[in-house]
This record gives C-alpha cells, sequence and structure tokens, in this order.
C-alpha cells in the first residue's frame, strides 16, 4: 500500500499538485466569466425561478424535474469535501486556503453553466428510454473526436471510484468509528447493503432518495454548526480576517501548525475546491441530463447554484467552524496513519523560531532546508522510544507524547528499524499527540460549541448522509459512462464492482485514498475544460438563442 501512495503521490505532482494545473482550472472559469459577462452574477435570480419549477412544461422530454436534478447532482458534490476536505485544506494551507477555495467557487459557477448546458444540449435517449448525457456526448457528437469521449468516459469511472466511492465511504466510517466506536468493516458493509438497494433502481429512484435527503442533511449540518460559531462569535471576525490577509501571503506558523506557504495554500484550496464542488471535472452533467426540458441552457443555469450552495455556503460554515474554534492549530491525540508519518534527521522543536523555519521550508517543499530522512534503528522500551537523534513528524507537525505498539495492544519493546523516514514494521502502531486532518479535525471542532460532545454526533450523522449521499450519485455517474462506453448490459457488473468498493474503502488508508481521489478527479477534469473551450462560441450562441426564445414568449 506505501508503495501505491508513493506512485499516486508522484503522479499527483505531476497532475493536480502541480503548478500549473490551478492556473488552468480558474483560468478556464475565469476566460467563460469574462466572455459571457458573469453569468453567475445576472442569472442567479432567474436560476432559482427555474429550479422552483416556475417555467416548467409537463410534457418536455426527460427523467426528472429541475429541482430533483439539482439535489441529485448536489448530493453528489456535497459530500466529504464539505466536512473532511475543507478541514483537510485548512490543515494543509491555514485559513489562505478556504480564501482559494471562495475564488475557485466563483469561477466554477460561469464552468459549470457551460459544462451542462453543452452537455445537455448534444444527450441521447438510450435502449432502455432513459436520458444519457455528459461531455463525452458533446466530445463523440459535436466535436467529432471519440477518442476523447472515451477518454473522458473511461476517467467518469475511475473517478467514480476516486471520487464518490472511496473517500466518502472512508470519511463515513472514519466519523462513526470516532464516535461511536463501531469497527469501519461493520459500517461499510452494512452502508453497502443499503446502496445496492438505492442504485438498482436507476435515476428516479436516486433522484427521489436526494430530494429528500439533500435539504433534510443541510438543515441538521447548519443547527451543530452555528451552534460552533456563535459559541465562538468573538473568533468569527479574526478568521475572516485571517482567511483574506493570508490569500495573498500564505499563512503563518500558529500553535501546532507550522505555516504554509502562498504557492502550497493556493494549490491545496483550488485542488480542494474542486473535489468539493465538481466545477470542471464534467460529472454534474451526466445528472442534469436527465431534466425534463428542451432548453439547456435552462439547466444551465440550474447548475450555477451548486458550487454557490456546495462551497460558498456549506464549505464556509465548516471552514468558520474550525478557525473559529481554533482546533485547526492544536495537536489532539490520535492514531498515526502510517503514510502520514516521517522520521527526520536531529531534533527539532516547534517551539524554536529557527527550527520552524526549517519545518516550514521541508513542509512547503521549499529547496532551503537541510532536513533530511531518518535511517537508523531506535530503541524502544515499553513503547516509549530511548533512542534520540530524530524526530517524527506526523500530519505536518511534530508529534508529542508517541507511544508503539504492537497491533495497537501490547506496549512495543525492541529495536525498530526506519529506512527513509518510514518504519519498516508491518504491524507497529503508534499514536500520541499532532495536528488532525479531514473528519477526524471537523468532528472536534463541533464539540466547541453549545452541543459540547454532543456535536460530534452531528458531524457523524451528517457526514453519513452526505456522504452516502454523494456516493449514490456517482454511481449513477459511472453507470452512464459505463453504458457509453459498453452499453445498458455492462451496468450491472460495474454496480456490483463499486457496492465491493465502498465495502472495502471503509477500513483502507485515509490517505492512501485521498491520494487515489487527487489523481482521478485531474484525469477527469482536463478533457472537459478542453472540450468546452473548443466550443465557446457555440455556448455563447445557446445562451443568445435561449434569452430570444424566452423574451419572446
Amino acid at each position: 500500500m506505501e508503495g501505491l501512495y508513493n506512485f499516486l503521490t508522484s503522479l499527483d505532482g505531476v497532475l493536480g499538485g502541480s503548478p500549473w494545473f490551478p492556473f488552468v482550472l480558474l483560468g478556464v472559469g475565469l476566460f467563460f466569466t469574462i466572455y459571457l459577462k458573469f453569468p453567475q452574477v445576472r442569472y442567479f435570480k432567474h436560476a432559482w425561478k427555474v429550479v422552483f419549477g416556475k417555467f416548467d412544461k409537463g410534457n418536455e422530454p426527460g427523467d426528472t424535474t429541475h429541482f430533483r436534478a439539482l439535489t441529485t447532482a448536489l448530493s453528489g458534490t456535497v459530500g466529504t469535501g464539505n466536512i473532511s476536505g475543507v478541514a483537510f485544506a485548512l490543515y494543509l494551507g491555514g485559513p489562505a486556503a478556504l480564501f482559494w477555495m471562495w475564488a475557485t467557487a466563483f469561477f466554477g459557477m460561469t464552468t459549470k453553466f457551460v459544462e451542462v448546458t453543452l452537455s445537455h444540449k448534444y444527450r441521447v435517449q438510450t435502449e432502455d428510454g432513459t436520458m444519457a448525457g455528459g461531455p463525452m456526448y458533446y466530445m463523440d457528437r459535436r466535436l467529432n473526436m471519440k477518442w476523447l469521449a472515451i477518454a473522458f468516459a473511461v476517467a467518469t469511472v475511475i473517478s467514480s471510484f476516486g471520487t464518490g466511492n472511496l473517500p466518502q465511504s472512508n470519511g463515513i466510517a472514519q466519523s462513526i468509528e470516532a464516535t461511536f466506536g463501531f469497527e469501519p468493516a461493520i459500517v461499510g458493509s452494512v452502508l453497502g447493503i443499503l446502496l445496492a438497494l438505492v442504485i438498482l433502481g436507476g435515476i428516479q429512484r436516486i433522484a427521489a432518495f436526494t430530494a429528500r435527503v439533500v435539504p433534510l442533511m443541510a438543515v441538521i449540518y447548519l443547527i451543530g454548526a452555528l451552534a460552533v460559531i456563535f459559541a465562538n462569535l468573538e473568533n468569527i471576525g479574526p478568521s475572516f480576517v485571517a482567511i483574506v490577509s493570508d490569500a495573498f501571503s500564505g499563512s503563518a506558523a500558529a500553535g501546532g501548525f507550522l505555516g504554509a506557504s502562498l504557492a502550497y495554500a493556493f494549490n491545496k484550496g483550488v485542488n480542494r475546491g474542486l473535489f468539493s464542488n465538481e466545477a470542471g471535472q464534467g460529472s454534474a452533467p451526466i445528472a442534469h441530463a436527465a431534466a425534463k426540458t428542451k432548453e439547456p441552457a435552462s439547466e444551465g443555469m440550474v447548475s450555477l447554484l451548486e458550487p454557490f450552495i456546495d462551497t460558498i455556503m456549506i464549505c464556509t460554515i465548516t471552514g468558520l467552524v474550525i478557525l473559529s474554534s481554533g482546533v485547526w492549530k492544536e495537536k489532539h491525540e490520535n492514531n498515526f496513519d502510517r503514510s502520514d508519518m516521517y522520521f527526520v534527521q536531529g531534533t527539532y522543536d516547534d517551539q524554536s523560531a529557527e527550527d520552524v523555519g526549517k519545518l516550514y521550508n521541508f513542509l512547503n517543499e521549499i529547496k532551503d532546508h537541510d532536513i533530511q530522512a531518518y535511517s537508523g534503528d531506535i530503541r524502544i522500551v515499553n513503547g516509549t522510544a530511548v533512542s534520540d537523534g530524530f524526530t517524527l513528524i506526523n500530519a505536518r507537525s511534530v508529534a508529542e507524547d508517541v507511544k508503539y505498539s504492537v497491533s495497537g495492544e501490547d506496549p512495543f519493546t525492541g529495536t525498530l528499524k526506519i529506512v527513509d523516514g518510514k518504519p519498516v514494521k508491518d504491524n507497529l502502531e503508534v499514536s500520541g499527540k499532532s495536528l488532525v486532518h479531514s473528519a477526524a479535525l471537523t468532528t472536534i471542532a463541533f464539540t466547541r460549541g453549545y452541543f459540547g460532545h454532543w456535536g460530534q454526533y452531528i458531524v457523524s450523522i451528517g457526514l453519513m448522509l452526505f456522504a452516502f449521499s454523494t456516493a449514490i450519485a456517482w454511481s449513477y455517474y459511472g453507470d452512464r459512462a459505463m453504458t457509453y462506453l459498453a452499453g445498458p448490459r455492462s451496468v450491472m457488473p460495474y454496480r456490483v464492482i463499486y457496492v465491493a468498493g465502498f465495502i472495502w474503502a471503509a477500513f483502507s488508508d485515509t490517505t492512501l485514498v485521498w491520494a487515489l481521489s487527487a489523481v482521478a478527479i485531474v484525469i477527469m477534469t482536463l478533457p472537459n475544460l478542453f472540450g468546452i473551450l473548443m466550443l465557446s462560441k457555440e455556448m455563447k450562441q445557446t445562451v443568445n438563442d435561449y434569452w430570444t426564445k424566452f423574451h419572446s414568449k
């Protein structure tokens, strides 16, 4: 697993983690925002009217309503990205990361408007009578680039696991284990059965389920979040100041947080923003293709609301909970993931300004540091290291009160071999105090409000509903891609594998799952961004035609 993780992180380094990817993603959104004259602002009010059926006609082609198409697409985006992803972004980049999530969402509103409009325009009716759409159809039917359509469809299938399946299951299991103590394998198995029962019913059952669950889960989560925000109201102003002021300078060291450079915060904020709202990824157009309308632009306008609801509203609320409570810069007792641990040569103290400077450069991948991986033997007696000359970095922080055990039970005594910063003993478990991230960080933050320790249950329930609905929506994206690639008969085998993957991810390594997700998102996004840029003139004409028809009624 460690070898696979290293491969995925290396691949991500030249794709989503590269300096150029955030500029490509934001650049496309910026281009269409200017080219279409800020549709996310001009059409915002009209979009809400379309969602609630003001212009609906009952005899139009499609499988579901505007509202249900929106909730299905939202269920695909509102998931662990809003709970775990925001926490992960703040853990990596500090307050500055949230600003870049906002920027991604604002320009992403236009990107989503474009991709949904074009995909809806070239949707088709399948052999079983249902609608199928998505970027692969405009790539094939309009651009005449079947090779690109196939590449996108394959990427969609991969991303259905990397975005909608594995991280969601893992996030649910992690949160429920921390809150209720249930074994991840049991959680994954039970929810896997429920997942199978829902997705076998196709888009109509999926849409009906999400139309009920999405509003409910938003209300539950909002109540818990506001309980923390109002309990820490004096910190809300400083949190907003830090978000904006750090955006163009990076986030300074604070507590156990060792700081993040501007480049690092920018990159991680944009990437987490994409994971959260999926604008440009090409996933939402697949759900919106089922909407009952003859006007592609009207469904595109519905879709521009998604990044606003998902990121600018829900992610901001999560971010304020984490920032105002202060938990993002505190060290907490936790079990260390092997991929989060790194042993370095020398002794470093995060209370020393000189050491913090060196660690800052090391963690932000700035070359001006002399920190090297530790290789050698560490003597451990009754779970405590008695050797010196090394420092354990866990979750980008200096670990404290570290304990070593065998399979999480008996304290380890003996010699622990470290090679290139990593322990080689397979059944070793390490725990102690360090920064935490993902769902665990959000869970801790929710205990700092009026509900006290009961707040963690809101996160667990909210995460379960958010993530489970995301897994359902992404199963539909994957089966539409399989329908394009191999026909309707391929859908059932895909669903079986999808459910099996959901169960497996519940007890897999958290960091490995996020690494797979990061790669899967990018290999789906790049072909879609290329395609919509090729059709920019047609997009403008489609929007103009819509308004001409609308005003002539």
